[in-house]
């Protein structure tokens, strides 16, 4: 992954599937995501008290959020 610098969190979700359908989108539109709290979410005992948060450097989150909106309006 290149550089980070500052990052912006794209999506907070429990649903693993649906943070990993987001990701493998954004790799197949160029774009590198971060997923933080995981560690965090399995340490709470899966409870879904703790969101995951799928982040992105700033230049690359007005395309990601373009990525996420073509989804969000093609699932049912």
């Amino acid at each position: 992954m290149r550089d980070r610098g500052a990052m912006k969190e794209l999506l907070r979700s429990n649903d693993l599937v649906w943070i990993s359908w987001i990701d493998a989108a954004l790799r197949d539109a160029g774009i590198e995501a971060l997923l933080l709290d995981a560690h965090a979410s399995v340490l709470e005992g899966s409870a879904s008290a703790i969101p995951r948060r799928l982040m992105v450097v700033d230049e690359d989150f007005v395309a990601a959020r373009e990525v996420l909106r073509v989804i969000e309006e093609e699932t049912p």
